[in-house]
């Protein structure tokens, strides 16, 4: 078999958010990385790296994107392929922060219904918004996260570094792949991305928000498929 790929979920998502790349594993091992248990960005990183794969493909999403980062800038030589679904290099602006410390009150009231109901429209494409059996998925991740997870991640977001430095040292294949109407991490900062990765490519994908690989996996397996060929 092919090298394993190893997928980081984003904020408040489980493995199910990759649900729809299972097939990308008759070709190779899939690894999700915990992102659960620890509340900073190098710790999430470093536990995946204690008993990760010698080499192997990476693929991120949102948040799962700020621990890829850490882990280019941590061991390089073990990442073979780097595939980042809409996220951001940027740092933390406290307008964000404001609105994290917000949720994580109202998560630990016990109201996770209504985090998930204050974050959906901004995380998926307006199509969809009405979409119950997509959001349902959004929500079961949100309730198998919990609240006190949920503030290990949010608050490992917002001490989070300026990964934008960095960019230019990374030297494996890069993929760069954003929903057009992604409103959390638009094309823009995208687009920064991959203009400061040498070579990387960027796909944007249409009618698709924040949650590319649930919205359309069909373009994200395509994308994906070919790449890691």
């Amino acid at each position: 078999m092919s090298e394993p790929i190893v997928f980081i979920p984003g904020l408040a998502c489980t493995a199910e958010l990759y649900a729809p790349q299972a097939p990308l594993g008759k070709a190779r091992d899939i690894v999700v990385v915990d992102h659960l248990r620890d509340d900073s960005i190098g710790a999430i990183a470093a536990r995946f790296l204690a008993g990760a794969p010698e080499r192997f493909s990476l693929a991120a999403l949102s948040m799962g994107g700020y621990i890829a980062f850490e882990i280019m800038r941590r061991a390089p030589e073990r990442v073979t392929r780097l595939a980042l679904l809409d996220t951001t290099a940027r740092p933390e602006i406290p307008e964000a922060t404001e609105r994290r410390l917000r949720l994580i009150e109202i998560a630990h009231a016990g109201r996770l219904r209504d985090v998930h109901a204050l974050s959906w429209e901004r995380s998926v494409h307006p199509s969809r918004f009405a979409d119950a059996a997509l959001e349902e998925v959004v929500f079961r991740m949100l309730e198998d996260t919990g609240a006190e997870a949920f503030e290990r991640q949010q608050r490992a977001i917002i001490a989070r570094e300026d990964s934008r430095p960095s960019l230019s040292a990374i030297r494996v294949p890069t993929l760069m792949l954003v929903g057009a109407e992604d409103v959390i991490t638009p094309v823009e900062v995208a687009r920064e991305i991959s203009d400061a990765i040498p070579g990387a490519e960027l796909i944007i994908v249409p009618e698709c928000g924040h949650l590319s690989t649930l919205e359309r996996p069909e373009a994200v397996n395509a994308a994906l498929s070919r790449f890691l060929a």
